[in-house]
């Protein structure tokens, strides 16, 4: 039986398909169409998921929708009713887009992929916890979703046991963590659904010096309710997430973009992130008192907050974790095909997730041909060479993109898509911040770690496969600076020898030679584009910017032995490609 999960139209569009309840392809649309966060009908992703699994649309049992677009609707309807006129622009700009698009998927489904099968939808967060219990390695769990907001439910609480899955506990809109999480990151001048991430690593930089102010903004309670004074608050009728007496609460006006960060901002920063790690760990704490279960399920997209999981796991009561490596809307995709084949259709569970390695993979065959293509000086090395020359190229300070097997699913680099380094240098953050990545120095690097060695390095003891758990270094291993945060922390990806292998001894290599198990991660891309997917990608991105090294499958590349590119002309024009 096969299953296609699909998520789309506000940000993060995604495809998956399932078979026979094992997912074989998982993909976000903007690997595809290079267009970061994009939110429209993920075609190419599923082109790639049927491509995959070596079937047609014809072969398809089931399309699901992680969404029901009708109830969000009347949300949008009702809200725009109960904040009428101020709502007007919103309703002008929003309502025709709706009437136009987005009321109509399981005719869009149907049309866009010739389609004559049946289409089901899935309430947001529904979607969510089941993108998280149901691949779980656990029969019966927690589950906790936090994100800005599905239909009308902002957060859940419930229990996964077996195939079903019951939420008993639903705060909803116009009451969001989410959304108070992007209001400040509105205010510090970031990008709304897009750059939350930055407030989280900016906040060690401060102080909670405002963290009262933030409470008066939200009030919460012991098991993690609370309730947002939405008088500083303009999201549910405007075109801006804050307004004015938001400002003059805080004593500033909305951070220019790229302007200079001061110390206030870091202050501000800090302080919206303790409160919501405060109402997450009393969620957490509710959740566990309420079912009893040791083991606790998360998605939505307020658990990519790695700094929050990493005290969940330390604080909380529960003795084991999962967190769907695609949180955010891209996992909505795995949640509607594993909900429709375990809670609909009422297929027993016999498989979990193990790893995120579900995205396009290319042969060396395919990857030489285009090397060649392009003219690319390279040297092809077998496994033992890839190895090698990484780890020499690693150890003589140079930043090697690692390009090898199949593309992760979600928004991390977890080895496939990745940019490495030498964590032992305390020079490579803003080697590769300000060189490679063309983005703003405080900005943290992950560490990739043996999974073996992790509590060598870190005050932690357990895996963290999808880089989604924050730990401290441990006092006697501060010889990774290039990895460790101005706070003593690290983001931490362990790496298996089973999920992938061929990373996993190329670190070991490098420890077995330096005696560090441990090295820089980071996602191969620069700012403001999305993870690298195909072998153009890679060399696209290599050659742009001021990346020594590319280990592209079994080809090893130096940058002096290339032809530089001309400024701002597209690769395929200097090389007459397709």
């Amino acid at each position: 039986m096969y299953i296609l999960g699909i998520s789309c139209y506000y940000h993060d569009a995604a495809a998956c398909l399932l078979k026979d309840g094992e997912i074989i392809a998982a993909a976000q649309e903007e690997r595809f169409t290079r267009i970061r966060h994009d939110q429209d009908f993920p075609k190419k992703a599923i082109e790639y998921c049927l491509q995959e699994g070596g079937i047609t649309i014809d072969d398809v049992d089931y399309v699901g929708f992680y969404d029901k677009p009708l109830l969000k609707f009347e949300r949008i309807l009702l809200t725009y009713l109960a904040t009428w006129p101020k709502s007007l622009p919103s309703f002008l700009k929003a309502v025709p887009l709706w009437l136009r698009q987005k009321l109509w998927i399981p005719h869009t489904i149907k049309k866009e992929l010739e389609y004559e099968g049946k289409v089901l939808m899935c309430e947001h967060h529904m979607s969510h916890a089941a993108s998280a219990f149901l691949v779980s390695p656990f029969d019966e769990a927690a589950i906790i979703t936090v994100d800005g907001v599905g239909e009308w439910a902002t957060s859940t609480m419930g229990q996964g046991k077996g195939k079903s899955i019951e939420l008993f506990k639903e705060i909803r809109f116009p009451h969001s963590l989410g959304l108070l999480y992007s209001a400040f990151t509105y205010y510090l001048g970031f990008k709304v659904n897009s750059a939350e991430y930055k407030v989280m690593g900016l906040a060690p930089y401060g102080e909670p010096k405002y963290y009262d102010k933030v409470c008066e903004t939200i009030k919460f309670e012991e098991d993690g309710s609370f309730k947002m004074d939405m008088r500083y608050f303009s999201y549910d009728h405007g075109l801006k997430m804050t307004n004015s007496k938001f400002s003059a609460l805080f004593g500033r006006p909305v951070r220019k973009s790229e302007s200079k960060l001061e110390q206030f901002h870091m202050d501000v920063a800090a302080s919206v992130q303790k409160v919501t790690e405060e109402i997450v760990i009393r969620m957490a704490n509710h959740a566990h008192k309420v079912t009893g279960s040791k083991n606790l399920c998360m998605a939505g997209g307020v658990a990519l907050n790695c700094v929050a999981n990493g005290r969940i796991l330390r604080e909380c009561p529960f003795e084991n974790i999962f967190i769907q490596p695609a949180a955010g809307d891209a996992g909505g995709a795995v949640g509607v095909a594993t909900y429709i084949f375990h809670t609909v259709l009422g297929n027993e569970r016999t498989w979990q997730m193990e790893h995120a390695y579900l995205g396009p993979k290319f042969s060396t065959e395919e990857v030489r041909e285009f090397l060649d293509s392009v003219g690319a000086v390279y040297t092809e090395v077998d496994e033992d060479g890839i190895i090698e020359k990484t780890v020499q190229a690693i150890e003589d300070q140079k930043v090697v993109g690692w390009f090898q097997g199949r593309m992760e699913f979600g928004p991390r680099a977890l080895g496939s898509r990745t940019i490495i380094a030498d964590a032992r240098n305390p020079e490579n953050q803003d080697v590769v911040n300000m060189k490679i990545k063309f983005r703003e120095s405080f900005r943290p690097f992950a560490p990739s770690v043996l999974e073996e060695r992790v509590s060598d390095y870190f005050e932690m003891d357990c895996p963290s496969p999808y880089m989604l758990l924050v730990a401290q270094v441990r006092e006697d291993k501060r010889e990774i600076p290039a990895v460790t945060h101005v706070d003593g922390s690290a983001r931490i990806q362990t790496v298996d020898a089973v999920t992938n292998p061929l990373y996993h001894k190329m670190i070991k290599r490098f420890d077995e030679k330096t005696g560090c198990a441990v090295i820089i991660n980071t996602s191969f891309n620069v700012r403001g584009e999305p993870i690298v997917c195909t072998p153009y990608d890679g060399f696209m991105c290599f050659m742009r910017t001021n990346m020594d090294v590319l280990m592209m499958d079994r080809f090893y590349l130096e940058k002096a032995d290339q032809k530089p590119l001309e400024d701002d002309v597209d690769i395929r024009e200097i090389y007459a490609l397709d």
